[in-house]
C-alpha cells in the first residue's frame, strides 16, 4: 500500500502530463503560485500571465505552448503525440480564449484495415495543431490533427473542426463550415 503511494506519487510528478488523475500535482492547480511552477516545468513553454485550471488534461505536455493570456478551462483535453520523435504539437498563441470542454487532438487511431480490428491497427501519423493569436474557441469544440485555427476567427460551440480556418471569419457546425467573415 505504501509502495503504491509512492509509486503513483513519483509517476504525477515525473510523468509528461497533467489533469485529476494525477492527484498529488492536481490538487496544486487549485493555486496559482504553484499552477505556474507546475505548468512551467512540465509544458514546452508556458506564459506567466497563462492558466492551467483544475479539471483541465494535458498529454505529452512537454510538445504543448501555451501563450500569454491563456486559460486551460475544466473538462479541457490537449492531448499532442507523447511518442518520442514525432512531432505532433500542440501551440497555443497569445490571447487566445478557449471555452470549458474544448478537446484538441494531433493524432487519430488507423482504422483503416478492414481485416484487423481498429484497437490493433495503431495510430496515424500526428500532425500539429495551431491556434493563432487572438482567436475564440467556444466550449466544447473539437479540433482534429492537422488543424490551425486563424488570427481571430471564432468557432462555434459544439463544433467539429476537421480542416484549417482562415483569420477573422466565424466558422461552426459538424464538421465546421465559415458562416461568416469577421470585417
Amino acid at each position: 500500500m505504501i509502495a503504491s503511494f509512492f509509486i503513483k506519487r513519483k509517476f504525477d510528478l515525473e510523468s509528461d502530463r497533467l489533469g485529476p488523475d494525477c492527484p498529488f500535482t492536481h490538487w496544486r492547480l487549485f493555486f496559482k503560485k504553484s499552477m505556474i511552477a507546475i505548468s512551467k516545468r512540465k509544458f514546452k513553454y508556458f506564459s506567466d500571465s497563462a492558466e492551467f485550471r483544475s479539471g483541465a488534461y494535458a498529454i505529452a505536455c512537454s510538445k504543448i505552448s501555451i501563450g500569454k493570456n491563456v486559460v486551460i478551462r475544466p473538462n479541457t483535453m490537449l492531448f499532442a503525440d507523447p511518442r518520442k520523435g514525432n512531432d505532433g504539437s500542440i501551440i497555443i498563441e497569445d490571447d487566445v480564449m478557449l471555452g470549458s470542454g474544448v478537446h484538441i487532438y494531433v493524432g487519430n487511431h488507423r482504422f483503416d484495415l478492414p481485416n484487423k480490428n481498429i484497437i490493433d491497427q495503431g495510430h496515424s501519423a500526428a500532425k500539429t495543431v495551431v491556434l493563432r493569436e487572438g482567436c475564440w474557441l467556444g466550449a466544447n469544440c473539437v479540433i482534429l490533427p492537422g488543424v490551425t485555427i486563424g488570427k481571430n476567427a471564432v468557432i462555434g460551440a459544439g463544433s467539429i473542426v476537421t480542416k484549417s480556418v482562415p483569420s477573422n471569419v466565424v466558422a461552426a457546425g459538424n464538421p465546421a463550415r465559415i458562416i461568416k467573415t469577421i470585417r
